[in-house]
């Protein structure tokens, strides 16, 4: 049997996040290479930013391989709707440790062109919280490469947390944690970034 795995470079690297889609087995901490990702107006609907990946020689971004079976693809296409799903070669997974990955065939949601955030689709925060949170699960180095290997953190963003319009918020987050990493990157003020959920 055919084995499929959705390379996740967004909110799909938070556990929490990918079982509010579907079911999903093991993962895997990897970089891919030939993309590059960046911020991007993918869907006007939600009023916010996304993460989009692009093809891109001499390029990487990290993300986590996800065991997805193939019944559950029709959820996860509808969630990343936009996007168009693509097979990934072997060789452009580097794993994070030791381990080698497993056989099957693999796939990126990726974007064709990017549409730079503004002001009426901004960057949310409670989008980027669950993207952090989820890096966090694969520990500090896996945080500061999702940081550094994306492009557009200059984009106008939003501190949304009293308010969230990202629509898979998870309001429960501790932004304590999050707050230093996006502080060097995000255009918000220290002061802005202090704004949480309970506040």
């Amino acid at each position: 049997m055919s084995r499929h795995y959705i390379l996740g470079y967004g909110s799909l690297i938070s556990s929490q996040s990918r079982a509010k889609t579907g079911e999903t087995g093991r993962v895997w901490p990897v970089k891919l290479h030939g993309y590059e990702r960046s911020w991007a107006v993918m869907s006007k609907a939600l009023g916010m930013s996304s993460v989009a990946v692009l093809k891109a020689e001499h390029k990487a971004c990290n993300g986590v391989l996800i065991e997805v079976a193939e019944d559950q693809f029709p959820l996860f296409d509808e969630r990343e709707q936009g996007y168009q799903r693509s097979q990934i070669a072997l060789h452009q997974l580097q794993p994070y440790h030791d381990e080698p990955l497993p056989e099957g065939t693999y796939w990126v949601y990726h974007a064709e062109e990017v549409v730079a955030p503004c002001p009426v689709y901004p960057i949310v925060l409670s989008y980027v919280d669950v993207i952090l949170a989820g890096c966090l699960e694969h520990g500090e180095h896996f945080v500061r490469d999702f940081v550094e290997l994306t492009q557009g953190w200059q984009s106008p963003s939003v501190n949304d947390r009293p308010t969230p319009i990202y629509p898979r918020a998870q309001t429960e987050l501790s932004t304590e944690q999050i707050n230093p990493w996006l502080a060097p990157v995000s255009t918000l003020t220290l002061h802005e970034l202090t704004l949480s959920y309970d506040s």
